[in-house]
C-alpha cells in the first residue's frame, strides 16, 4: 500500500470528534436543512458513485463528491475539513477498496445512512487476462468458440493473484477482488437496483420517484449491455491489451481476454517477463491495440506499441469524468469504450 496517500486513522478520529463543518463543496446542506424540508445531502466518494446518486437521487437529492474531476482517485487524500463534513451527510455512498481514506473517514462518521456499493453485488478476482463467461471455465470457452486464441496470460495467473493478495494497495478490494464493478452494465445495475432501495429507506417521502427513477436507470444500462453484447458478438480478435487491468468484469461478461501490462494496480511498473509476454500475446492473438486511460500516464502504452509495432488508444476506466473524456456521463464514455473496442478488435 502506498501509505503517503493516506490519511491515518486517528487523524480521521480527531477530525470528526472536531467537528469541522462542512465538505469543501457542500456547505449549504446541514441537519437544520433537512428538518426544513431540502434536498437529502448525499456526498459520494467518487464519479461511479456520484453518476448512481445523482440518476437515481434526481431532484430530491444535492450530490458531492469527494473526489474532483481530474483527480485520480486512489491518489485522493481527503482535508480535514471533508472528514469532519462527512458527519454531517444524510447519506453517504461509496465502494470499500478504492480509497483507504474514504474507508477510514466514512466508518468514523458514523453516518446511518452509509452504503459500501460493494455489498450489493458480488466481486470477484482479476488478474491480467479475464476470457470466460459466467459459469463456465476460461479454458473450455476459449477452446469452443475462440480455439486460435492464446492465453499466455494463465502461466501467470495464479503469481499475479498471490501478490495481489498480499499487496496492500489502495486500487485492490477486499481480499485481492477486483473492484471495478461499474465497467460491467449488469453489475452495475445490480448496484443502481441497491441504491435505489437504500434511498427509498433513507428518505421515504421521495421513495416513488426514487423506485421511478432507479427502474429508468437500469433500463439505460441494459440498454448498454445489449449494445456491448452485440457489438463484441463477432469480432476478428477477442484479445485487448491495456496498461491496467481495471476490465475483468467487462471481458468476462462479453467473452473478451483483457491481458494487462501492469495488472490491478495503475502504477505498477511491468516486469521485463510480462513486456515479453505481452508481446507473445499481442503476435499471436492478432492484437492492434494498447490501451491507456485518460488519468494517467500512456508512457507505458506508448513504450509498449513501439516496442510491438502497435497503435495507441483509450479506454476509460471512468474513474472521473473531465474534458477530455469521450462523453459527459457515463453512458457516453462507456459507448465510446464500445466503439474503441470495436475497433480494435475488427468487429464484424
Amino acid at each position: 500500500m502506498n501509505v503517503r496517500r493516506l490519511i491515518p486513522t486517528a487523524a480521521v478520529a480527531g477530525a470528526v470528534v472536531l467537528g469541522l463543518t462542512g465538505l469543501s463543496a457542500c456547505s449549504s446542506s446541514d441537519a437544520a436543512d433537512r428538518e426544513n424540508g431540502d434536498k437529502l445531502n448525499v456526498v459520494t466518494s467518487f464519479y461511479p458513485m456520484q453518476f448512481l446518486a445523482e440518476e437515481i437521487g434526481g431532484d430530491h437529492v444535492s450530490v458531492e463528491s469527494l473526489t474532483r474531476p481530474g483527480v485520480e482517485p486512489h491518489d485522493l487524500e481527503l482535508t480535514p475539513r471533508q472528514i469532519g463534513g462527512l458527519g454531517e451527510a444524510d447519506y453517504i455512498l461509496y465502494l470499500k477498496g478504492i480509497q483507504p481514506a474514504v474507508d477510514d473517514a466514512v466508518t468514523q462518521a458514523g453516518v446511518e445512512n452509509t452504503v459500501d456499493a460493494a455489498t450489493l453485488t458480488t466481486l470477484e478476482k482479476h488478474g491480467s487476462e479475464v476470457g470466460h463467461e459466467e459459469e463456465h471455465p476460461e479454458e473450455e470457452h476459449a477452446e469452443e468458440e475462440h480455439p486460435g486464441e492464446k492465453h499466455a496470460g494463465e502461466k501467470h495467473a495464479e503469481e499475479e493473484h498471490a501478490a495481489q493478495e498480499g499487496d496492500e494497495h489502495a486500487h485492490e478490494g477486499e481480499g485481492g477482488t477486483d473492484p471495478h464493478i461499474w465497467l460491467d452494465p449488469v453489475k452495475y445495475a445490480e448496484v443502481a437496483k441497491g441504491v435505489g432501495k437504500s434511498l427509498e429507506k433513507a428518505d421515504p417521502d421521495h421513495a416513488a420517484d426514487y423506485a421511478r427513477n432507479t427502474d429508468a436507470l437500469v433500463g439505460k444500462l441494459g440498454a448498454l449491455d445489449t449494445a456491448f453484447e452485440t457489438g463484441l458478438k463477432d469480432t476478428a480478435t477477442k484479445t485487448f491489451i491495456t496498461t491496467h487491468s481495471a476490465f475483468g468484469y467487462l471481458a468476462e461478461r462479453y467473452g473478451l481476454v483483457q491481458e494487462g501490462i501492469a495488472g490491478i494496480d495503475p502504477e505498477a511498473e511491468p516486469s521485463p517477463a510480462r513486456l515479453q509476454e505481452i508481446h507473445t500475446v499481442a503476435k499471436e492473438n492478432k492484437a492492434t491495440t494498447v490501451f491507456f486511460e485518460t488519468l494517467t500516464s500512456d508512457r507505458t502504452a506508448k513504450t509498449v506499441a513501439e516496442d510491438t509495432g502497435l497503435k495507441t488508444d483509450v479506454l476509460d476506466p471512468l474513474e472521473g469524468i473531465t474534458e477530455r473524456s469521450k462523453g459527459a456521463d457515463y453512458i457516453k464514455v462507456m459507448e465510446s469504450n464500445l466503439t474503441a473496442l470495436q475497433k480494435a478488435l475488427g468487429a464484424k
